[in-house]
Formats: structure tokens, C-alpha cells, sequence
């Protein structure tokens, strides 16, 4: 609430994705909720809330910065319970109408599934029998999810191509939920854990993305960047406190610290962190002395030498720049309000030199009205801000009239003007716009609608002369052929007349007085068409 909600607000500019930790699974029915016990007195959501408001509920906040809103669910379970759960068909089938009636009930765009007992407490014996059930599962949800136009990320820790000999985790079967998925987050980062070194060098790292891109679409693939370091003590000299002994020890496990107090860290201890262009990542060494009593109460001093490693602006930059390199998706931060304050902005340059290109689209046509059965041309036209033209394009046609949604008609290809044209026939009062889409080179380009009026075909045979007093009739048809449409009758003193089921109509009409009429019949606009007329005729009444 504190850092990480701030942050994603102040770079909403390069967020696409927010992903809460607010839920584990503790078994097949139940899902616990974390945020409420962290944050009793601020609601997640707040039903009267609306974004013209200020919202200040953590829930409200994120959607009106129009972030997707995928919350994690972690496994909240014992080892082997949750792989138990996705062998049985049944309880497999109710941790997916778990999730799924989580996500529903909350209104979130999806679910990001960080499942890590599999990886790091069932074992790599169970991983065989693990493994199909949970490809199982991952098909099982999203289908559940997809038909509700929900989103399934996975967040797992890093594979590799087997045939180089190393596998990773490889219980996750990047390759048979590829299609399933519509993210996958890789953890690359607790490379070094137990002995000093980098927290995910950026070779490990690479290796790992090439292997995802070689097995599912680089769209979907997201590169996890650390906004921690790893602190480990790597010599003791003299004997340390009692209170600090079990921990100021070579066998202890390392310290953590965030991103943004690393170089404060080191600065405390007289040093200035060195960057590693081969891990491309960030370093330090220094010695803290640490005063107290021994056991039997002995005043005592130990000195631990410690070595840290972090990964700074210039790491984001370098795991930024693989999403350029391989077209991936983005990177993914562990975790948000973490990174230090030069660390964003050094991510925007990289997005920035990287962003799609905005597709200007404009539509015109060669005329805004018709007659029924008179060919309109359209023509698209796709030009980058600048306005060059571009080329080679697939661009769609799409016209929406009575039936209510847009619909495609023509798909073709920009030419070197950047043009695509066509003509086309039309049944009634139509909006038409043209559309490309979006790529990671480009934004989908999308005109505004242009509005084409149809009229009526209308015919009638009226006669050129009629003596006076007399009453004579006047017919015709309308196309399309349909009973019920009024047409009128200018210029002369006559009833309005209906058409029939086969789009005839009929005028009585009396030629009271002597002299030339000039006559026309006519047709009101409706939703559907605009006003029709015949031309006029001259009527002499003798």
C-alpha cells in the first residue's frame, strides 16, 4: 500500500499488467484472503466509489488507472497437497470454479497462477507424475476463464532446452501450455541463494527467454527483473555476540535488502557498488564489526567481510533490452516500489526507443450517398504521425448498419501509397470504418466511422396530361420491395399512399384546377434510409 501501489500509479505510463498478491490456495474450496488481515482499515473496495471520486480504495485506484488486474494466487498449501489436489479429477475440477468464481466475483480481467511448491518443496521425484496433471489443470482453467473473456498468466521459475543438457523446471511444460496461457512471468532471478553471486545473470537469463520464445509466441513471454539483493557473509574473523552468532556465519543464509537502498548500503560502509557487464548486474564488498558478549558474558568482537549483489538501473536496462532483442511481452518487476528511483526511468528510454509505431487511419469515399444498387468506393489510407505512408499492411473494411455490430467485408493489403481500396454495394443507411492490427511494430490503426445514406430506388409512370375535374391514378414501386412505406406526393393535391408486399403503390388523385404541375413522389428518411424522390414531372391539367 505504501510503496508499491504509489509506484504503479506514478509509472501507469509503462504498466500494462498488476498483479496483487492478495489470495493463496489452502486447498480445493478455499482461497484466503490476504489483504484484508494486512490492511484492516482500508477496504479493498468500496462499492460507492467512482473514479471522478479520488478513490482511495487500493481496488478502485487500480482500475481507474485502467490497469488489466491480474491477482496472483500463491500455493498456500503443504508439500504434495496441492499436486494431490490436481491428480483427482474432482478436487482438480473445484480449485478451477475456485478461481474462477474469485475472479468473477471481483470483476478482475484474469488470474496469475504462482504455484512454486512443485519447484521447491515436492521434490524432483514427483515432477513425472506432477506434471500431466498439471497441464490438466492449466487446460482445464483456461477454458473456464477464456469463456468468460478472463486471462490466465503463470508466473514459474526458468526452463531450458533440453537438448543443451539443462532443464530447469521443466514440471511447468512451457511447451504444452503454451497455447493455454496468455502469459508466462519467468522468474529469473534466485540464481545465487545459497553461495555469493548475482541474483540472475543476464546469460542465465537470455538462455531461459530463448528457450520460452522457441516454444510459445515471444508476445506472451515476460522477463522477471529482481528489486532485491542478496547479502552474504563470506569471511568471519574474532569470535561474534551471542546474539549475532547464528547469523554472521558463512553457513548462514544471506541478508535481503530492495533496490532502493543498495547504494545507501554500501555508501554506510564506505564503498561504491561496481556494475558487472558480465552478469550485468551490481556489486559490492565491505566489512561491518559487530560488538556484544559471548555466552558466559565476556565482552567479545567479530568482523564479517560480506558481499552483496543487486541488480540496478543499468540491469533493468540490459533485461529491457531483451524485450526489444526477442519482441517479448515486457519484463515483469519483483516487486513494484522496490526499484530505486533512477530504475523506471531507465526503463521508459529502453520502451521508449522500442514503443509501436502509431498507425494513423482515415477513410473517404468517393460519394456519401447512393441510390440502392449504386457501387460506393472506399478508400483506406494507413500513415505513420509523420505522414509516410505504410506500406504492405493488412488492413480490414468493416461496416456496421441495422444489425448493429461491425462486421468485416474486405481484408486486403496497403500498397506503396498506403492505401487500400474497394467498391461496394450496400442495402441501407451503413458506417464504415477500416482497421489494421496491432503488432509489436505497430499500434492497431483504426478510422473514425464514415457515415454513407442510402436511398430508396423509386419509380412511377405518371401520365403527362389530364383534363380537369377528372381523378385519375399514378403508380410505382419501390426497391427493396416491402409493404408499408408511406410515399408522398408533392405538388399536387393527392393522400399519401403505402406500399404493398410487392413495393407498389398507388395514387388516387383529382385534377381540380387548370394549369402545369410540376409533381415528384417522395419517401421520408427512416433508420435504415435516407429520403428518396423521384424527378419531377410536368403534369398539364386541361
Amino acid at each position: 500500500m505504501k510503496t508499491g501501489l504509489p509506484s504503479a500509479v506514478i509509472n501507469s505510463d509503462l504498466i500494462q499488467d498488476i498483479s496483487p498478491f492478495w489470495y493463496t490456495l489452502k486447498s480445493a474450496t478455499k482461497i484466503t484472503d490476504l489483504y484484508t488481515p494486512a490492511n484492516p482499515s482500508i477496504p479493498l473496495s468500496t462499492p460507492s466509489q467512482t473514479c471522478d471520486m479520488n478513490p482511495s480504495s487500493p481496488l478502485q485506484i487500480l482500475q481507474c488507472n485502467h490497469f488489466t488486474i491480474l491477482p496472483t494466487i500463491t500455493d498456500g498449501t503443504t508439500k504434495l497437497v496441492l499436486a494431490g489436489l490436481l491428480a483427482n479429477p474432482t478436487t482438480r475440477a473445484q480449485v478451477v470454479t475456485s478461481i474462477l468464481n474469485l475472479v468473477l466475483a471481483n470483476n478482475y480481467d484474469g488470474i496469475d497462477l504462482d504455484f512454486e511448491n512443485f519447484a521447491f518443496v515436492d521434490g524432483t521425484a514427483s515432477w513425472a507424475a506432477t506434471q500431466p496433471n498439471w497441464v490438466q489443470f492449466i487446460s482445464d482453467l483456461s477454458l473456464s476463464l477464456h469463456l468468460n473473456g478472463k486471462l490466465l498468466s503463470v508466473t514459474t521459475p526458468v526452463l531450458f532446452d533440453p537438448t543443451t543438457g539443462k532443464k530447469g523446471y521443466y514440471v511447468y511444460a512451457w511447451s504444452s501450455i503454451a497455447s493455454m496461457i496468455d502469459r508466462l512471468r519467468i522468474m529469473t532471478y534466485d540464481y545465487s541463494t545459497s553461495t555469493p553471486g548475482p541474483i540472475g545473470p543476464i546469460t542465465w537469463v537470455e538462455q531461459t527467454v530463448q528457450y520460452a520464445v522457441a516454444v510459445l509466441p515471444a508476445s506472451k513471454v515476460y522477463i522477471g527483473v529482481a528489486g532485491y539483493g542478496r547479502d552474504w557473509v563470506t569471511a568471519v574473523s574474532g569470535v561474534c555476540p551471542v546474539d549475532v552468532a547464528s547469523v554472521i556465519s558463512t553457513k548462514a543464509k544471506a541478508a535481503t535488502f530492495v533496490m532502493r537502498d543498495a547504494v545507501n548500503l554500501a555508501a554506510s560502509y564506505g564503498v561504491v557498488p561496481v556494475y558487472a557487464p558480465k552478469y550485468a548486474e551490481s556489486t559490492f564488498t565491505y566489512q561491518k564489526v559487530y560488538n556484544g558478549l559471548t555466552s558466559k558474558g565476556i565482552g567479545t568482537q567479530c568482523t564479517a567481510t560480506r558481499t552483496a549483489w543487486f541488480q540496478d538501473p543499468q540491469g533493468y536496462t540490459a533485461r529491457a533490452n531483451l524485450v526489444g532483442k526477442y519482441r517479448l511481452g515486457g519484463i515483469t518487476a519483483w516487486t513494484l516500489g522496490m526499484e530505486d528511483s533512477f530504475a523506471m526511468p531507465a526503463v521508459r528510454t529502453v520502451a521508449k526507443s522500442i514503443a509501436p509505431d502509431v498507425v494513423l487511419a482515415t477513410l473517404a469515399a468517393n460519394s456519401l450517398t447512393t441510390t440502392l444498387g449504386g457501387a460506393i468506393t472506399l478508400t483506406g489510407k494507413f500513415a505513420l504521425p509523420d505522414s509516410r505512408p505504410i506500406a504492405g499492411l493488412t488492413a480490414s473494411l468493416q461496416i456496421k448498419n441495422s444489425l448493429g455490430d461491425w462486421r468485416t467485408v474486405f481484408t486486403g493489403t496497403t500498397g506503396t501509397d498506403g492505401r487500400i481500396s474497394t467498391p461496394i454495394l450496400l442495402g441501407e443507411i451503413t458506417s464504415a470504418r477500416v482497421v489494421s492490427d496491432g503488432s509489436w511494430e505497430r499500434l492497431q490503426g483504426l478510422s473514425a466511422p464514415l457515415g454513407i445514406s442510402i436511398k430508396r430506388l423509386i419509380t412511377w409512370t405518371p401520365p403527362t396530361a389530364v383534363k380537369a375535374g377528372s381523378i385519375f391514378k399514378i403508380t410505382g414501386t419501390i426497391q427493396p420491395k416491402v409493404a408499408g412505406v408511406t410515399v408522398g406526393l408533392e405538388g399536387i393535391s393527392a393522400s399519401p399512399a403505402v406500399t404493398d408486399a410487392n413495393g407498389q403503390y398507388i395514387f388516387t388523385v383529382k385534377a381540380d384546377a387548370s394549369g402545369i404541375k410540376r409533381i415528384r413522389a417522395s419517401i421520408a428518411a427512416d433508420e435504415k434510409y435516407a429520403a428518396s424522390l423521384t424527378a419531377y414531372s410536368y403534369l398539364l391539367v386541361r
